[in-house]
């Protein structure tokens, strides 16, 4: 049911993506339409919390019913705290906020096959119950159900934000899964995954050092990159799929790096630096099948912080122009929080969120469900 936009204007949104490394928060409000980022903030996962959340992407089957449900509830008021804590040092009060988007985590994402689905978790009622505050979650399934790979969902946001008529952009979100979205002269808009970045880069970083992430890309600079290795990775018939396709952590994993015999071989630095030159390959090898004719590409995504990726992306991509969304004024960190305080909006007023040229969905289709919160 289609309703008025009525004050109150502001959305809050919540996302954890592909690497789990915090929870994104973003509150946008909305001028003639168009989000305006107001405050954000990413709040850390505990360490026992996240380690939990990885397990589950990649084996799902070590997991009871009731683990997964107690899991489900965990993610949820981890979900709820980060948005409380946004509206605290925002100042903000929860009544002034209409709706609260919730992306969830992702622990599957299987949108092929007899029965297609995706699977996000993060129990929605409880965000609302803590929050006092209505949440709107489960984006993807509708879209799944409606024939599409239920990903990516940013186009249509980086479109409104990011668009330019008269020339060809790319909008690269570098998350746990690195996708595009080419914004066409005319307003066309196509985007899909295109594999895999700081989400292998983040776990063999982990794995070989101790550390959750590789700062400014100095582990990868470390290394040399083997050509063998690079060679096999890229074999994978992923990276051959045309669009619409979207992947996740159950596919690109550490147990499908392991697999291959060469890297027990490598030094841990040269297997980084060859992860770091997947991603800069797949990336390149995507734009030019599919926006050759682009002038920018515009970086988004935890990934805008590793200088020797961004150094990459430019000499694959040159003589294109590649840099951080901050230069339009959009911060690199919160644009997909930003997304989903937009999908939030959209559902409370019965409009669809997707795009079909890019999921590939029979359709235009509202998107999320609805949990209200109490009203007493």
């Amino acid at each position: 049911m289609t309703t008025s936009d009525n004050a109150p204007a502001l959305y809050l949104g919540l996302i954890s993506g592909t690497s789990a490394d915090g929870v994104d928060v973003a509150l946008v409000s909305f001028d003639d339409g168009m989000p305006q980022l107001r405050a954000a903030l990413t709040h850390p996962w505990p360490s026992a919390l996240r380690e939990r959340v990885l397990a589950l992407a990649q084996d799902l089957s070590a997991f009871s019913l009731d683990t997964f449900g107690g899991l489900d509830v965990a993610i949820g008021r981890h979900f709820a705290e980060a948005a409380q804590a946004l509206l605290d040092t925002s100042g903000t009060a929860g009544a002034a906020v209409r709706a609260i988007g919730s992306h969830g985590q992702t622990v599957r994402h299987r949108p092929a096959g007899e029965n297609p689905f995706t699977l996000q978790i993060g129990d929605p009622t409880v965000i609302a119950e803590t929050c006092g505050v209505d949440v709107v979650a489960d984006f993807r399934r509708a879209d799944v159900a409606a024939g599409g790979q239920g990903a990516p969902l940013l186009p249509a946001v980086h479109a409104m934000l990011l668009g330019q008529p008269g020339q060809t952009r790319v909008v690269l979100n570098l998350g746990g899964i690195a996708n595009i979205t080419v914004l066409g002269p005319d307003g066309m808009v196509l985007g899909f995954d295109t594999g895999p970045a700081n989400g292998l880069l983040d776990a063999w970083c982990q794995e070989q050092r101790g550390e959750p992430f590789d700062r400014d890309g100095a582990f990868s600079a470390a290394g040399q990159i083997d050509g063998p290795l690079l060679e096999a990775l890229l074999a994978d018939p992923y990276f051959t799929l045309a669009p619409p396709k979207s992947t996740g952590r159950e596919h690109f994993h550490l147990a499908w790096l392991l697999r291959q015999p060469r890297v027990a071989l490598l030094a841990p630095a040269d297997v980084q630096a060859t992860l770091l030159e997947l991603t800069a390959h797949t990336v390149a090898d995507a734009i030019e099948a599919h926006a050759p004719a682009a002038t920018d590409v515009l970086v988004c995504g935890g990934g805008v912080h590793n200088s020797r990726l961004m150094q990459r992306l430019a000499e694959w991509l040159a003589p294109r122009r590649v840099a951080s969304t901050a230069i339009h004024g959009i911060d690199p960190d919160y644009l997909e929080a930003t997304a989903f305080a937009w999908l939030a909006r959209q559902r409370i007023l019965g409009l669809p969120g997707n795009l079909p040229a890019v999921t590939g969905a029979r359709g235009r289709r509202v998107l999320g469900g609805l949990y209200l919160a109490p009203r007493e």
